[in-house]
C-alpha cells in the first residue's frame, strides 16, 4: 500500500500552536484519500515552533498530488492555529512543498496547492481551476471595501481590530494598542508627571528640556543645540521628516509680493531675486492645503491655531538650502507681513516654527497617513481579493502588505477617529485631519508615487546642483534596486506582454485599486489595467517602494526631528502674528504646547519611530512563498544589491554630524506595520 511522509510546520509566533485534531486528506489525478488523523501516540503534536513528520498510508496509488486539505476539529476548548506548511514525500521518492502561512481557526479547514506559482491560463485541470475561483469567492467576502470618510481612499469594512480576518491580524494586539505604546513611551521618557498638565505652559526654550531625553550624539541632541539656524530649518525639507515638499521656483509666486530689496541681504551672488529664479537658485514650500482647515476645538479651555505658510528658501554659494521669506497666510495684505531674516530676532524666530509646526501637519496627516498607510491598505485589500494565493504576483506582494490593513484599523479605532489620541495633541485633530485627506486626494496621482518621477516633478533632480539631498540620493538607489528585482520576477512568469494583458486577475487586481482605492478618479492617472511587463514591473516597484522606503523615510525620523518641541509643534496655542516687532521670546513660549500636549507628542513620536519586534526589513522572505529556483537566485540577487547600498550609505555618513540613514536597506521594513 502506498505510504507518504507528511511534514507538518507550526508557526513560532506566541499562540500559534493547538491542542486540537488535525485531519489531512490527498487529492491526487487518480484519486482521493480517506481522512487520516495526525497524531502520534504519547506526544504534544502541532506545539509552537514544532517540525511534526506523519506517515500516511493509503489504499491506492492517487497519481498526482493536486492539492492537500487539512481540517481542524474541536479537543477541548478552540484554539487558532498558524500552519505554515506541509512537505509531502511521495512513495516514488518526489519532495513537494505546500505553502500555508495562515491561521486556521475553529473548526476551521484550509486546501493548500504545492508551491509551484501558476497564473490562471496555467490551470487546466478543473479541480485547480474551480480551487482558485472558490479562494477568491470566500476571501472577497472576508476582505470587503469600506468608505472610512468621504472622498479617502477605501479602506477595509472592519470597525475594530478584532472583526478583521485572522491572517491579517496582528500576532498579539497588544503590541499595537496606541494609547499603552504611547503611556508606555511617557513612562519610559520618565515625562509621565507633565501627561495631565493640560494649560500649563512652559517657562522658555530650556524648560523643554525636562521633557527631551538627551541621548548624545544623536539627530535629536544635534537639533536641539541647533534648531533656531536658518541651515538647521533648510536641511530639514532635504532630509528630515518631511523631505517631498520642497520645490524649484520658477516663477515668483504672485501671492507672495517678495522683492530684491527685500531679501538683498541674504542673496550671495550679487543678482536680483528674479535673476537668482532664473539660475534655479530659490526653492519655494508652500502649505496651501492648510489654508481655510478647521484648527482643534476638542478642548474648550485651550484655543488652537492653524496657518497656511508659502516659505521662500535660497541655495547659498556654499549650495546649502537656507530660508529667506516666508509669508504666515496665502494671502498678501498688511497684516499679513513677508518675514525676513533681516527682522528682529524673535519675529523671524517664530514665523519659521509657525513653517515648522504647518510642515508637522502636512507631514503626519499626507506625507504620512495617506501617502504610504491608506495607500497601501489599497493595494493590501486589492490583492486579497483579487489575487489566489498560488499567483506569482500575491507571493511577491503579501511581505510587503503584511500587518497594514492591522495597523490601520488599530488607527481608524484609537488614533485618528473622533475623540481619538490625534485630538489631544495636534492643531489638526478634531476633523482637521480629515478634511485634509479629502482637500489631499486631488495630488495623489500614481506618477507622484513613482519615486523618480516626483523628484523630477519638484526639479529636485540634479545631484550636482544640489548635493546634499540624500533622500533622492538614496531613494533612487533603492527604487532601481526594487525595480530591478520586480522586473526579473515578471520575466519568468510572463514570458510576453500579451500575457501580462491577458491576466485577468492581475487586471482585476489592478482595477480594484483604481476603482475603490483611487475612487475611479482619473486624474489620479492610476493605470485601470497594464498591457506590458514594464508596465507590471513599474506597477509592482510603486506598491513594495511605498510600503517599505517611503513609509520608513518619512516615519522613522519622527523621533529625531520632531521630539524638540519648538522645532515641531503640533500645536500653536496663539494665532500668527500680523505684524512686526511685537514678537517676545515670552509670546513664543505662550505660543508653543503647553506641558500636557507636549508630553503626548513626545509619547507619540517616540512609539511610532520604534522598530515592531521581530521586524522583517526590505529583501527578508523568510516564509518561502516561492519554491521555484529562479525566483529564489532573483531574491539573492535583490538582497546583495540592497547590501551594496547599506555599504555605500554608511561609507557616506562616516565623520558626518548629521547622518542620514532612514533610507538604509537594513532600516527599511518590508511593509508598513507601526
Amino acid at each position: 500500500m502506498p505510504s507518504y511522509t507528511v511534514t507538518v510546520a507550526t508557526g513560532s509566533q506566541w499562540f500559534a500552536g493547538t491542542d486540537d485534531y488535525i485531519y489531512l486528506s490527498l487529492v491526487g489525478s487518480a484519486g482521493c484519500s480517506e481522512k487520516h488523523l495526525l497524531d502520534k501516540p504519547f506526544y504534544n503534536d502541532f506545539e509552537r515552533g514544532a517540525v511534526d513528520s506523519y506517515d500516511v498510508t493509503v489504499d491506492e496509488e492517487l497519481g498526482e498530488i493536486q492539492l492537500v486539505k487539512i481540517e481542524k476539529r474541536k479537543y477541548w476548548l478552540h484554539d487558532d492555529w498558524y500552519l505554515k506548511y506541509i512537505t509531502l514525500k511521495t512513495p516514488h521518492g518526489d519532495y513537494i512543498e505546500f505553502p500555508c502561512y495562515r491561521w486556521i481557526t475553529g473548526d476551521g479547514e484550509v486546501v493548500l496547492r504545492d508551491g509551484c506559482a501558476k497564473l490562471a491560463r496555467d490551470d487546466q485541470i478543473h479541480i485547480l481551476k474551480q480551487h482558485r475561483r472558490k479562494e477568491l469567492e470566500t476571501r472577497q467576502k472576508q476582505y470587503r471595501w469600506m468608505e472610512w470618510n468621504p472622498g479617502f481612499p477605501l479602506s477595509i469594512d472592519a470597525k475594530c481590530h478584532k472583526d478583521l480576518p485572522r491572517d491579517i491580524q496582528f500576532d498579539s494586539e497588544k503590541g499595537v494598542d496606541f494609547v499603552l505604546n504611547y503611556s508606555k513611551a511617557m513612562e519610559n521618557l520618565f515625562i509621565n508627571r507633565f501627561m495631565h498638565m493640560f494649560q500649563s505652559s512652559w517657562n522658555d526654550f530650556a524648560d523643554f528640556e525636562k521633557i527631551f531625553v538627551k541621548i548624545s550624539n544623536t539627530i535629536s541632541e544635534r537639533v536641539m543645540n541647533h534648531w533656531q539656524e536658518d541651515l538647521m530649518f533648510g536641511y530639514q525639507f532635504l532630509n528630515g521628516c518631511n523631505p517631498v515638499l520642497i520645490q524649484r521656483c520658477t516663477e515668483l509666486p504672485k501671492k507672495l509680493p517678495v522683492t530684491t530689496e527685500m531679501v538683498e541681504c541674504s542673496l550671495e551672488r550679487q543678482l536680483s531675486l528674479e535673476q537668482e529664479v532664473q539660475q534655479g537658485n530659490i526653492f519655494v514650500v508652500d502649505f496651501e492645503l492648510l489654508d481655510g482647515i478647521d484648527a482643534n476645538k476638542t478642548d474648550p479651555c485651550t484655543l488652537q491655531f492653524l496657518a497656511a505658510p508659502i516659505c521662500l528658501l535660497y541655495k547659498n554659494l556654499a549650495k546649502k538650502i537656507v530660508p529667506i521669506a516666508i509669508q504666515l497666510n496665502q494671502i498678501p495684505g498688511d497684516e499679513n507681513p513677508i518675514f525676513l531674516p533681516s527682522d528682529a530676532k524673535y519675529d523671524w524666530l517664530l514665523a519659521k516654527i509657525w513653517v515648522r509646526s504647518s510642515d508637522f501637519h502636512v507631514h503626519q496627516t499626507i506625507t504620512h497617513l495617506l501617502r504610504t498607510h491608506l495607500v497601501s491598505e489599497v493595494f493590501g485589500i486589492a490583492m486579497y481579493r483579487q489575487l489566489p494565493a498560488v499567483h506569482p504576483i500575491f507571493k511577491l506582494l503579501v511581505a510587503h502588505v503584511r500587518f497594514t490593513i492591522a495597523i490601520n484599523t488599530k488607527a481608524r479605532e484609537q488614533l485618528i477617529c473622533e475623540c481619538g489620541l490625534f485630538d489631544k495633541a495636534n492643531a489638526t485633530g478634531g476633523g482637521g485631519h480629515v478634511q485634509m485627506v479629502q482637500r489631499a486626494m486631488k495630488d495623489l496621482t500614481y506618477a507622484s508615487l513613482c519615486f523618480p518621477e516626483a523628484i523630477k516633478a519638484r526639479g529636485m533632480e540634479s545631484k550636482e546642483d544640489i548635493p546634499y539631498y540624500f533622500y533622492r540620493d538614496d531613494g533612487l538607489l533603492v527604487w532601481e534596486a526594487v525595480r530591478t528585482f520586480t522586473a526579473e520576477v515578471v520575466d519568468i512568469y510572463y514570458e510576453s506582454d500579451q500575457v501580462v494583458a491577458e491576466d485577468p486577475e492581475l487586471q482585476d487586481f489592478v482595477k480594484d485599486v483604481y476603482v475603490y482605492g483611487m475612487r475611479g478618479r482619473k486624474a489620479s492617472g492610476f493605470p485601470k489595467s497594464l498591457k506590458s511587463r514594464e508596465q507590471l514591473s513599474e506597477y509592482l516597484t510603486v506598491v513594495i517602494f511605498t510600503a517599505s522606503a517611503q513609509h520608513a523615510a518619512v516615519n522613522f525620523g519622527q523621533y529625531d526631528w520632531c521630539s524638540w518641541i519648538p522645532n515641531a509643534p503640533p500645536t500653536m496655542r496663539a494665532p500668527p502674528p500680523t505684524a512686526k516687532g511685537v514678537v517676545t521670546i515670552e509670546q513664543i513660549v505662550d505660543s508653543l504646547p503647553d506641558r500636557g500636549r507636549s508630553c503626548w507628542h513626545l509619547g507619540a513620536v517616540w512609539a511610532l519611530s520604534q522598530f515592531q519586534e521581530n521586524e522583517l526589513f526590505l529583501g527578508m522572505y523568510p516564509e518561502e512563498h516561492f519554491i521555484e529556483k529562479p525566483v529564489k537566485q532573483a531574491m539573492a540577487r535583490f538582497r546583495k544589491n540592497l547590501e551594496a547600498i547599506v555599504s555605500m550609505i554608511a561609507e557616506r555618513n562616516k565623520n558626518k554630524k548629521l547622518p542620514y540613514y532612514y533610507l538604509s536597506p537594513d532600516r527599511i521594513p518590508n511593509s508598513v506595520a507601526i
